[in-house]
């Protein structure tokens, strides 16, 4: 295969085509009009053609010119949108995550962008709880379940913690909720479609209802919450990831009892994946948030 010609020297050859003068050329590109013309002549020399006719009054493209110059340009378009792509893609680190994690992961990813706009991240939901990254072209993800393999590099952000919450308004009553036993008396809100929260909580309180199969079931956590919120009834949530509510009040817990179920949230990336210093950073930092409940 025959070497290259330089790159440089095809991109003075592209703006001197455009011009069909070496002086208007050498304006555009910033040197002397004495440059062009060597680098020009350069570039016909090690083609073995000539790619301009020389005019009294400017320039004229050649047969080999003319044929040179619509791949030279398709080139130069090449690299430009690569460059573009590329650099986008580089720049805006894109995360994957559960829905049931929206309601920790969204005000934290907020503050994030506030702290470091210059690190933008994109997010993708899913009701999934884990990720392919052999199929998936994120750069990290959070992730919902038991420890994650060796596949993959994974810092660990919180355990889950079941414990029934409601609206403060609702613990006035009436139907009173001082102990769990009240629970037969309210609405038992489920953030999944099946009732295995509540189940796994109940036994945990040795406890039994009879109307967990009455309750009023939804998509996600974040529903049901919002539901819980506004005096609808009494919601199963993760502890881990409704902190900000029972900070803020919106919620309460009016029992003290949280049950790990052995599973959790991790936020990871491919093991064999050198993650770059902004990626790094971003998952150090939500370890961080993670820990500061």
């Amino acid at each position: 295969m025959k070497r290259l010609p330089p790159l440089p020297a095809l991109y003075t050859f592209l703006i001197t085509a455009q011009c069909c003068n070496f002086t208007r050329a050498a304006e555009q590109l910033h040197i002397t009009q004495g440059a062009v013309s060597r680098q020009i002549a350069g570039l016909e020399d090690h083609l073995g053609y000539e790619l301009f006719i020389r005019l009294a009054r400017g320039l004229e493209l050649t047969a080999e010119g003319r044929e040179w110059l619509p791949r030279v340009q398709q080139a130069f378009a090449l690299i430009g949108d690569g460059m573009e792509q590329i650099g986008q893609t580089h720049q805006t680190l894109q995360l994957k995550a559960p829905s049931c994690a929206m309601r920790w992961l969204v005000p934290r990813l907020l503050q994030w962008q506030r702290e470091r706009p210059d690190v933008p991240v994109k997010l993708t939901t899913t009701l999934a709880h884990g990720v392919d990254f052999q199929r998936e072209q994120f750069d990290a993800a959070v992730i919902y379940g038991t420890p994650p393999d060796h596949s993959l590099t994974a810092l660990h952000l919180f355990d889950e913690q079941l414990t029934p919450v409601c609206s403060p308004t609702l613990l006035k009553g009436p139907p009173a909720l001082l102990v769990p036993a009240d629970l037969q008396q309210h609405l038992l809100l489920h953030p999944t479609h099946n009732d295995q929260d509540w189940k796994v909580w109940l036994k945990a309180a040795d406890l039994q209802l009879s109307n967990i199969g009455s309750g009023q079931h939804f998509e996600t956590l974040d529903q049901a919450m919002s539901m819980a919120s506004h005096g609808t009834g009494v919601a199963i949530g993760d502890w881990s990831l409704i902190g900000d509510d029972l900070n803020a009040g919106r919620l309460v817990m009016p029992f003290e009892l949280k049950v790990r179920t052995g599973m959790g949230y991790y936020v990871v990336m491919p093991e064999k994946q050198q993650p770059s210093a902004k990626l790094r950073e971003l998952m150090t930092w939500l370890v961080e948030q993670a820990h500061r409940r």
